[in-house]
């Protein structure tokens, strides 16, 4: 992997990163405090991360805060730096952790514990359009596997575009109908057949799925699932979560919970795999975990031995998302071209990416791809409108 690439930062109108910080989070503030009943030290304090974020300096976590003694050590040259200065990457997930400490969230009393982001996600969940998203699965019932399979991972990839973060200002910005691209548009790369063949061509193991977004594309995911367990293809599914809640719309447990109880409640054959899939968790074939290593900036290179252990004995790693790629391959300004594979390196096991591109950090690509889309349309990287699956089924 080529280490000299640089790190993407938040510095300048020009970089991607900056508009995040200037766009995306005050607006993610005030629908927060649209949504929360949060008294006026609260409103005071979030009001005052997102100027520290723009113009300040960088303070250390409380002490009371999850994983202190980790970001503590982590951030160990950042803490007094302008947030200007930090890596993108670092930067975005440390903002999410101090907007925590801004609602209580971490402190004894009436907040602790309380997902900030929760109100946005059951508006989401209780939108009575998802019964009859789900209502193509009905389709499915006559497909042979493999159809199915590549129908499902197809659903589970473009469900990423619900991301509610990524939605704040595309809703704000002229246009943005027309941005969020649809399931027509060619994948910049198609690894699905590939993913098929290894799953086929191996005795079934234990399969784990990185989640990324509650919602309509933890719907998604929760339907793929059930395809790999109901046609034998995976042992059991693990369902990684965020051990808190994270990055908006990022699933956790409860999230997981009331997707599934909303999904067995519908008819036809997307209720049937909801009801199936409470007694895969039930039988212990459908498990979650959270570990806070999904709640911090390391890179999957990174993982901690418990992870490590179980994605290399497990017959293939789903990794979900924007954010989740960004950490798989190293939120650089790698070459697009440079060779997937080779980017993922440090990661065990076999693994497939399914992702819809929101930030400038891409691999893998062909350089008449890449030459195509610079010319047609500048934006491709970060606006939605792509997607792609990339697979590495070796080592």
């Amino acid at each position: 992997m080529n280490e000299t690439a640089p790190v993407h930062g938040i510095a300048g109108p020009r970089a991607y990163g900056w508009g995040v910080f200037h766009e995306r989070h005050p607006a993610l503030i005030r629908r927060l405090c649209d949504s929360n009943p949060y008294g006026p030290a609260q409103r005071s304090r979030l009001e005052a991360l997102v100027e520290e974020s723009r113009s300040g300096a960088v303070r250390p976590p409380e002490p009371v805060t999850a994983g202190h003694a980790p970001w503590l050590s982590g951030g160990d040259g950042l803490y007094g730096r302008p947030w200007s200065e930090l890596p993108f990457l670092w930067a975005e997930n440390y903002f999410y952790l101090r907007l925590l400490e801004c609602v209580d969230h971490f402190t004894p009393g009436p907040w602790q514990g309380v997902d900030p982001f929760a109100p946005m996600k059951s508006a989401e969940l209780a939108d009575p359009g998802l019964e009859s998203d789900t209502a193509w699965r009905d389709e499915l019932d006559g497909a042979s596997p493999e159809e199915s399979f590549h129908a499902l991972l197809l659903a589970s990839l473009y469900g990423n575009r619900a991301d509610l973060g990524f939605r704040l200002v595309q809703e704000t910005t002229a246009g943005a109908d027309g941005a969020a691209g649809t399931e027509d548009t060619p994948l910049l790369a198609d690894d699905s057949a590939a993913v098929w063949r290894h799953l086929t061509g191996r005795p079934p193991g234990e399969v784990h799925v990185v989640l990324d977004n509650a919602g309509r594309e933890l719907l998604a995911d929760l339907l793929l699932a059930d395809h790999l367990l109901a046609t034998g293809r995976a042992t059991g599914v693990v369902l990684h979560v965020k051990p808190r809640p994270y990055f908006v719309s990022d699933a956790v447990t409860s999230d997981v919970r009331d997707c599934l109880v909303r999904l067995a409640a519908f008819s036809g054959a997307a209720g049937k795999a909801g009801g199936r899939l409470l007694d895969a968790a039930a039988s212990g074939r459908l498990r979650l975990s959270g570990h806070d290593f999904f709640c911090s900036p390391l890179g999957f290179d990174e993982l901690p031995g418990a992870l490590r252990t179980a994605f290399a004995a497990g017959s293939l790693c789903v990794v979900k998302g924007d954010l989740n790629y960004r950490r798989l391959v190293g939120d650089r300004a790698w070459p697009a071209t440079q060779p997937f594979a080779a980017s993922v390196a440090g990661v065990p096991g076999a693994l497939v990416a399914l992702r819809t591109l929101k930030s400038e950090v891409v691999v893998g690509m062909r350089p008449e791809t890449v030459e195509r889309l610079d010319a047609s349309s500048p934006g491709w990287r970060t606006d939605g409108s792509q997607a792609l699956v990339q697979a590495r089924l070796q080592g």
